[in-house]
């Protein structure tokens, strides 16, 4: 046996991989492979369920051992896709008129508890769509990230109901902006939504094992399932 990178004999075994196949390692250019590789077409229906897997909180392991792709097959293809989803709200056509959205920050990490991200999020009291998301610190520049992701009908004439986090008093018109605590009942929507989202997302459970390791991936996945969460809630609406 010889490496097809450098040419060296100089190999030794290195483990095995998902389904149980020898893995070699090069000591001269530290290239591992396998031998007769056997490359596995990944069916669309498998991809649909991963699709569907991906939204519920499961971690990527899981999803390795359910669907039985491999590891690394599987974050590519996370990568690729949570790359790929708009970062931009898309909500059913609203009148100018009263609105009324409601208004919160989360804490989630990204590799550990050191690196704290916060997902600054609105939604709809009525339809309950979510409208507005922002991903960052708990600064004011953040509170304008969420006001600026809100669409343009919703800045217009939306009041806002939020908690009395000082960021929202500097960026939200003062004339719209309702601060109130949690007992009066008038942010139960947003965090509830707050409550569906670490239920759902197994990034943002407290107590997991399931961080993120790669902020755009992080910011990818929250964005992936605000889209599903609002095609569904939506769905009753456009049928």
């Amino acid at each position: 046996m010889f490496c097809s990178k450098c040419g060296s004999t100089h190999i030794i075994k290195n483990g095995s991989i998902h389904n149980k196949k020898q893995k070699y390692q090069c000591n001269t250019c530290r290239r591992q492979f396998v031998e007769h590789p056997e490359n596995k077409i990944i069916d669309e229906k498998t991809k649909e369920l991963i699709n569907k897997l991906l939204l519920e909180r499961i971690p990527l392991a899981g999803i390795v051992r359910a669907t039985g792709v491999s590891d690394t097959w599987l974050q590519a293809f996370v990568n690729s896709k949570f790359k790929a989803v708009p970062r931009q709200i898309k909500v059913t056509i609203k009148a100018k008129g009263r609105l009324t959205i409601e208004c919160d920050e989360e804490c989630s990490y990204v590799g550990n508890k050191g690196y704290k991200v916060w997902i600054w999020l609105a939604i709809d009291k009525e339809t309950r769509e979510c409208v507005g998301c922002f991903i960052g610190d708990r600064s004011r520049s953040s509170a304008q990230g969420l006001w600026a992701s809100l669409p343009s009908v919703y800045r217009q004439c939306a009041v806002a109901y939020t908690d009395f986090w000082e960021a929202y008093n500097s960026v939200f018109p003062q004339n719209r902006h309702r601060a109130v605590a949690k007992k009066t009942g008038l942010t139960n929507h947003i965090e509830r939504l707050n409550n569906t989202f670490r239920q759902r997302i197994s990034r943002l459970v407290r107590k997991t094992l399931s961080f993120s390791k790669k902020l755009e991936n992080h910011i990818g996945a929250i964005w992936y399932f605000i889209h599903d969460y609002n095609n569904v809630i939506t769905a009753p609406l456009n049928s």
